[in-house]
């Protein structure tokens, strides 16, 4: 195990190859006299990356994807585009494409002439630099036939589903075959079961095509999911960046660790021995692999449901006792609502599992290396029992 001490937020990488991918430096955003509506100092967007921002509604996300598009102009600070400097650059000359919420097809075109508009508009404005109608067909066909649009290219918006229109949309910027693409909440319109599938697609076609995607939700499931490098937001600043697995398996505060994860990591108030070996807290008990000196006296310790177990083990680790109010049947899991002396918490456990009786008094217990220590005062991350991350989405 590692030696546990206070933590510094892993927001960045120390090695940034700027020459690729996007750059926010130094961005801020104010409108007003408010809190600004971004205020980033530095955020690497890998190249190739499909890098997913995420956080609630207004943290400045959906900001931070205007900037880098050209729509919104930055108060202070440059945007870096594969190392050049775009800040001034006018959207249309970025190289970027962007997928909207609601697509913003043309409602009167077919699916073939709304996936073919960008490139004919600039071919009609700029001669030299546009393309012809033979490679403009060439686009277009490849485009449905990777999206699945073949059958669909004469039909219009109104004749095809949520998970077509949103497909459309797609096909509408990658045609334009962008160093950048830019996806603003591009799943929220549709429903649960063509969220799933587009979920898939996307991150396909991500894989064929290699460019840089930055993606904004504010569904964690869609974060976690879908992207190669996670960015969570939160009162327009970044709060952490790493791969899913680090972002979830290590939470840099107590925001990032309550906002990812579904039922939300429990949290209990515990305060150490003077033996620095072993904390307790009301109906907790944590024994630590060793003494930590060093830290302080009352922490806020965190774990998630799905690290708990009812199977008793003997070593470092959390004992938690609770009474069992509701068992929710999720199809591949039981979750177990209990409450107790430490407040309401949850354990997820295997759908094969025999079932806890409501009602029932249980124990369960979590493994050190999955335990969160957060200081109490400010939220940060004091140190966790790390076990090693797997990295890999």
């Amino acid at each position: 195990m590692t030696s546990l001490s206070v933590s510094e937020p892993p927001v960045l990488t120390t090695e940034l190859d700027l020459s690729a991918g996007v750059v926010l430096d130094s961005i801020t955003k104010q409108y007003g006299e408010d809190r600004p509506a971004l205020d980033v100092d530095l955020l690497h967007v890998p190249g190739q990356s499909l890098t997913v921002l995420v956080g609630p509604s207004g943290c400045g996300k959906s900001t931070a994807l205007g900037v880098v598009s050209g729509l919104i102009t930055p108060t202070s600070g440059r945007v870096l585009i594969e190392g050049a400097d775009v800040t001034e650059v006018a959207p249309g000359r970025r190289g970027v494409s962007m997928v909207f919420q609601d697509f913003a097809l043309y409602p009167h075109m077919t699916v073939e002439r709304n996936i073919s508009f960008g490139l004919r508009l600039e071919g009609k404005h700029n001669r030299k630099s546009g393309l012809d109608s033979t490679e403009i067909e060439r686009r277009v066909a490849g485009a449905c036939e990777s999206l699945g649009l073949s059958e669909l290219r004469h039909r219009k918006p109104a004749q095809l589903s949520g998970g077509q229109r949103q497909r459309v949309g797609l096909a509408r910027a990658i045609v334009r075959q962008p160093k950048v693409l830019l996806l603003d909440e591009p799943l929220s319109a549709l429903d649960a079961q063509l969220r799933q599938q587009a979920r898939v697609e996307l991150v396909r076609l991500h894989r064929e095509l290699g460019n840089t995607v930055v993606l904004v939700t504010h569904d964690q499931l869609e974060a976690l999911s879908m992207a190669t490098h996670l960015v969570v937001m939160n009162n327009s600043r970044v709060l952490q960046v790493g791969s899913p697995a680090q972002v979830y398996r290590r939470p840099v505060d107590l925001f990032v660790a309550t906002f990812l994860g579904s039922p939300p990591m429990n949290l209990s108030t515990v305060t150490m021995n003077e033996a620095r070996d072993e904390m307790t807290g009301r109906g907790v008990e944590v024994l630590l692999p060793r003494a930590i000196p060093g830290i302080p006296a009352e922490l806020t310790l965190g774990w998630r449901p799905g690290d708990g177990t009812l199977r008793r083990h003997d070593g470092p680790g959390l004992l938690v006792h609770g009474v069992v109010e509701l068992v929710e049947f999720t199809g591949d899991a039981k979750i177990a609502q209990c409450t107790g002396e430490s407040g309401r918490w949850a354990v997820t456990l295997p759908a094969n599992d025999p079932a806890p009786e409501i009602g029932a008094r249980i124990q369960v217990f979590v493994p050190a290396d999955r335990l969160h220590l957060f200081d109490p005062e400010n939220g940060s991350r004091v140190t966790a029992f790390d076990a090693p991350v797997d990295h890999q989405r």
